[in-house]
């Protein structure tokens, strides 16, 4: 930034060097028609005479440095008559008050016709100038396709989609809005740099298209519970078939010997039933819990909605992988998005 504006500094200070205190260029002072010179179609002697006099003050007040005058008699000469010269002149003046825009705006209007109304060199300057501004300035392209959105920079409306604006800004921090009735605004903000153009497609978004939905754990977690849950119950179930076997076993063996005193080993059968009974009723009881608590974790499982920015809308989730190059280096850079 330091060498541009050192390169503008040395440019500028050759031009007011060329300056011809209290004359336009002798082409553009030439009477003749309005087709010989278009910008002074419409423009009075007396208008004439009198823009040239404040255009002659004008450069007065520049040569001694005092900008901010000379700015104001050259805007009071362009407001009479609309020529190229005060154009490039008022350009000259603005180059030493850091108004950019302005000074490529007044550029741009010094070479609508030409070397005609200036001179090859001031022409030449002129070109040399407005190239080094813009690399000081930002260019932006907005561009949008949704029929009667409005869309705005930095709170002023471009245009009216669909549509496409493109213009120079200051390098630095800028808001673009997108707003239509019926859809979410889409609010980007952007640091745009120097020198470069940045390219924006503003895209607006129902409520719906912005709403996502999201779960505390995975779906297959609470699901899980829930079927180990079932699994243990059932397992107890499979325990009480058996205790039920073995204290079937033993009524069978104590009815055959009349009610005799049980031998051990029937004795073992009622109190293999009274332990699978036991390990049963365990089943059951942890089964069960199990089993609730994965309702409850199904529940407050179900999917919640929440919005996200219409800048997260466009940018798609995963890994985006590309090669980075610096210098003598090299490398990947990966962006992850979730």
């Amino acid at each position: 930034m330091k060498k541009v504006q050192s390169r503008i500094s040395v440019f500028l200070a050759a031009a007011l060097a060329l300056l011809v205190l209290g004359a336009l260029p002798a082409s553009a002072q030439q009477a003749g028609s309005s087709e010989e010179r278009p910008w002074a179609r419409g423009v009075s002697p007396d208008k004439q005479k009198t823009a040239l006099e404040l255009f002659r003050a004008g450069n007065t007040l520049l040569k001694e440095s005092v900008f901010v005058k000379a700015v104001e008699k050259y805007r009071e000469a362009l407001a009479l008559w609309d020529h190229p010269a005060i154009h490039y002149n008022l350009a000259l003046a603005l180059l030493n008050l850091d108004q950019p825009l302005e000074v490529h705006e007044h550029l741009v209007a010094a070479m609508k016709y030409g070397v005609a109304p200036l001179d090859t060199e001031k022409l030449e300057h002129a070109r040399t100038y407005k190239a080094l501004v813009e690399k000081q300035l930002a260019k932006v392209e907005l561009t949008c396709d949704e029929a009667g959105a409005s869309v705005s920079l930095d709170g002023q409306v471009v245009f009216v989609a669909p549509g496409r604006y493109e213009g120079l800004l200051r390098p630095g921090a800028h808001t673009f809005v997108a707003a239509k009735e019926g859809h979410a605004p889409t609010n980007l903000s952007r640091t745009l740099p120097a020198g470069e153009k940045t390219t924006l497609a503003l895209k607006l978004y129902t409520a719906e298209d912005l709403t996502r939905y999201q779960r505390r754990w995975s779906a297959w977690k609470p699901w899980a519970v829930v079927s180990a849950g079932a699994a243990v119950a059932l397992a107890g179930g499979a325990l009480h078939m058996q205790a039920r076997g073995s204290y079937e076993d033993f009524d069978t063996r104590i009815a055959e010997c009349g009610g005799c005193v049980p031998a051990p080993d029937v004795t073992d059968m009622r109190t293999r039933g009274d332990s699978l009974q036991q390990l049963a009723f365990g089943a059951y009881a942890v089964g069960g819990a199990a089993a609730v608590t994965g309702a409850i974790l199904l529940y407050i499982n179900r999917p919640q909605a929440y919005r996200i920015s219409p800048d997260e809308a466009e940018s798609p989730q995963g890994v985006s992988v590309a090669p980075l190059v610096s210098g003598r280096e090299g490398g990947i850079l990966a962006t992850f998005r979730f």
